[in-house]
């Protein structure tokens, strides 16, 4: 799997419809930082008013005169974008005015919803609605996807098309993740949080043994339970839930996470996912993670679970009601590796039973579908899977 060699853009279209959303409501967009919010913006509502929070005098002006907003508004604006709008969550009583008074419709962004869920928070009685932003698809790259680039790099804007990834990595997750989600205010404990960073990410893609990670990053069980929340709300790690309506075989009720791109997950592991290895088996399974939630946010609106029976049967991933999904980084796939699919196939509940793998050339087998990933991927957001 070697890398091409792919320059750097000036701008790859995103899946995110902003003017369609924007014809319909005002709406929240969170998605982690370098997933190309601003630039989504830029290249999508050229003719919006924005209102930057982060810089110093916007966000002075704004928090000593939230009526700001309106003395600015001219005949002609009628949508405005407030970006960072965490750091000033006293502006959504102005923001609710003004959908309600004038029309006007908002695109609200932040990195973050943590301080926006907190009590006391206008968040707007329903009148706005909240998409995600991922790092870069497979369907949006088109011919510049490469798995080996993905894999090394992740899928972040800026580092996948990076002439030095690993370095705008570390920095992305040293200065980011550490220094970013700190200032949330609910780690203020810098090496603590550094350490359970590093365990995190070696949990990523499991089922999570909170003790196990306190014990290893030297805090509080408590403490863990926090912090994986702050992670939650920051859009930096998913958590997958368990599909539980099997009957023959009883599921785990027991959660899974997963890192939201597989580059940061292995500069925190400080290792490369090299093929063959299990990390590699990992990685692969959190970029089709990406991949599914993805489709789930921007196209389909489904249910994302996973199936693991208390007798050890695991299925990666089940799609709404109707397919499962078992991933394996393999070229190739053995019987054995459809153990698990076949049990819950047992259960006669779901319509598909699909391996998502590295063979060229898809094939069935005993009622399971082993697919190409692409050949996978392309029927995901070609809409087969409903």
């Amino acid at each position: 799997m070697a890398t091409q060699g792919f320059s750097s853009p000036e701008w790859i279209p995103r899946l995110l419809d902003l003017p369609g959303l924007l014809a319909k409501r005002s709406h929240f967009l969170f998605g982690p930082r370098q997933t190309g919010k601003t630039s989504l913006v830029h290249h999508s509502l050229k003719e919006a008013k924005v209102y930057d929070l982060l810089d110093t005098s916007v966000f002075l002006t704004l928090s000593r005169n939230p009526g700001r907003l309106a003395e600015e508004l001219k005949p002609r604006d009628s949508i405005l974008v407030i970006d960072e709008i965490q750091r000033l969550p006293i502006l959504l009583n102005e923001v609710h005015r003004l959908i309600e008074t004038r029309g006007i419709r908002f695109l609200l962004t932040g990195s973050s919803a943590r301080k926006l869920r907190r009590g006391g928070v206008n968040l707007l009685g329903g009148r706005a609605r909240t998409k995600n932003l991922h790092p870069f698809t497979w369907k949006e790259l088109g011919g510049r996807f490469d798995l080996a680039r993905a894999m090394a790099r992740g899928l972040l804007p800026s580092i996948y098309f990076s002439d030095d990834p690993q370095a705008d990595l570390q920095a992305y997750t040293g200065l980011y993740l550490q220094q970013e989600i700190i200032a949330e205010g609910a780690a203020r404990n810098v090496p603590a949080f550094s350490r359970f960073l590093k365990v995190a990410a070696h949990c990523n893609a499991t089922i999570v043994n909170f003790t196990n990670v306190a014990n290893d990053a030297q805090v509080a069980r408590t403490t863990v339970y926090e912090y994986f929340e702050i992670m939650k709300d920051t859009l930096v790690l998913h958590e997958l839930s368990p599909w539980r309506k099997t009957k023959k075989r009883k599921p785990l009720a027991s959660s899974k996470y997963y890192f939201f791109d597989v580059g940061v997950a292995a500069s925190l592991q400080g290792r490369p996912f090299r093929p063959g290895t299990p990390e590699f088996g990992e990685a692969f399974e959190t970029y089709l993670m990406h991949e599914l939630s993805s489709y789930t946010d921007y196209e389909s609106g489904e249910a994302l679970g996973f199936w693991r029976s208390t007798s050890g049967f695991e299925v990666d991933f089940i799609l709404g009601d109707h397919t499962a999904v078992e991933v394996k980084a393999k070229e190739n796939v053995s019987p054995q590796d459809l153990r698990s699919l076949r049990a819950l196939a047992e259960e006669k509940m779901l319509k598909r039973y699909l391996c998502v793998c590295l063979e060229p050339r898809p094939r069935k087998t005993e009622g399971v579908a082993v697919l190409p990933f692409t050949v996978f991927l392309e029927a995901l957001w070609s809409g087969e899977y409903r």
